[in-house]
Order: C-alpha cells, then structure tokens, then sequence
C-alpha cells in the first residue's frame, strides 16, 4: 500500500537541542556532540531542498548561549566558522541561499566575514532559504525591530503588526508553519516568537545528531494530519 504524499509546509523552523547530552551519554566531550549536529544539520538541509521546503530556519546560537562556559562558546564559534566555509560549496552546489537572522553585536569579526561572505555569494538562489539564527533571540529580534521604526520617526498610531514584521531581521520572512524541536524539551526557547504565532509544533525526544531525514518525514507527515484553523472553527462540526 503506497504511503500518502507528504504535506510540503513553506517554512520549516528546528530548534536543534541534544547535542551536548548525546556526547556525554556516550562519555564524549560536548565539543563531539556539536560537531555530530553539523552533520545533522547538512542531512536535513539537503532533505529539505530534496521535498520542496522553501524556508528552514535553524536554531544554531541562541542570545542565551553566551552564559555556556567559555571554552563551549569559543568552540562553538569555531564551529560555525568552519560550517560556513565548508559547505559553503554545497550550498552552491544545491543552489540554496543563506540569510542570517540575529544580533549582529557580541559575534566575532570573523564570523561575521563568513556570514556576511555566504549571504552575499547565495543571495541569487531559490530553490531553498536556509535561515541560521546565530546570536538570536525572539524578544531581541523584536525590540530591536521596533527600535528601528522609533529611529525612523515612526508615529506610535503608525506602528502595526505590518510593519513591526517588515522590521524584522528578514522582513520577507513568511510566518513558520511547523516547529521541531528535538531533545525531548516541550517549550519554544524564544524561537522566532512574532513568526511562529500560529505555528504547529513537534516534539520528539530524539537528541539532534540522532535526528535523520526519515524523522523529519515523520514530522511532515504528522503536521500533514493537523486541522490548522488560525484563530477560526470548522463551522461542520
């Protein structure tokens, strides 16, 4: 009997955790956990491209992370330095452009560089936006957005939900409609707060270097199955 075809969301956001529990469970330093997660991360993105998803926000370093010991943050920037310039070529390769989303201040000059040398090399591609939230929070993204209409000289009456969006790091940016998050925690850890307003969440207890391609199918498929009303009701029933 063949399986029913999946339900394609537009914009797909992950919250990646696990990653330091799944190096200690196996006695390893937290440093192999994170490395083990940019092999998941390159797996999904490429699935992604694969099943036609056209946004997929990933929660690569949250405002919160910098409280993480000196060393696991150091390490973690070295990472995703070395993520940008090593798949860099796949994401040419695949044709997938790159935004970045997050505050700009506090991150290293050279990381920086990279994101900045990414996004601008992808910026002409379509087949699939990956948005990297490093150094972001959901409540930081917001404040800072309305701070740009108060320096622009925006009339508190002017201020609407149209244009606090349009203020956002990723104005374009469409509304998330499905949020996984791995590593078996149920809340949303400041998450892309103002676009994932009506977004379906999925929860599973699997730590993020053990979530696969498949496992997403098993998302897809799941929020294929949810009656999103938007605030409305099935006037049938």
């Amino acid at each position: 009997m063949a399986s029913e075809p999946l339900t394609i969301p537009g914009h797909v956001g992950i919250i990646m955790d696990g990653n330091g529990r799944w190096a200690q469970s196996r006695g390893l330093k937290r440093s192999k956990g994170h490395r083990e997660g940019v092999t998941s991360a390159k797996a999904i993105v490429k699935k992604a491209a694969d099943l036609g998803i056209q946004y997929l926000s990933l929660y690569v370093f949250s405002t919160e992370n910098w409280k993480r010991t000196e060393e696991e943050v150091s390490f973690l920037m070295i990472l995703i330095k070395q993520y940008l310039k090593q798949e860099y070529q796949f994401y040419i390769d695949n044709h997938i452009r790159v935004i970045h989303s997050g505050r700009r201040e506090d991150l290293p000059d050279d990381v920086l560089r990279d994101i900045d040398m990414v996004v601008e090399r992808t910026k002409s591609f379509d087949k699939l936006t990956v948005n990297l939230l490093i150094n972001y929070g959901g409540r930081d993204e917001i404040v800072r957005g309305v701070k740009k209409l108060v320096a622009a000289g925006t009339a508190p009456e002017d201020i609407t939900e149209d244009r606090i969006g349009a203020s956002l790091d990723n104005g374009p940016l469409p509304p998330t409609d499905l949020i996984i998050r791995t590593g078996g925690d149920l809340r949303s850890s400041n998450f892309l707060l103002w676009q994932a307003a009506y977004a379906e969440f999925y929860f599973t207890d699997k730590l993020w270097p053990d979530f696969k391609p498949e496992d997403l199918e098993v998302a897809l498929n799941t929020f294929g199955k949810r009656d999103r009303r938007w605030g409305g009701y099935n006037a049938n029933e």
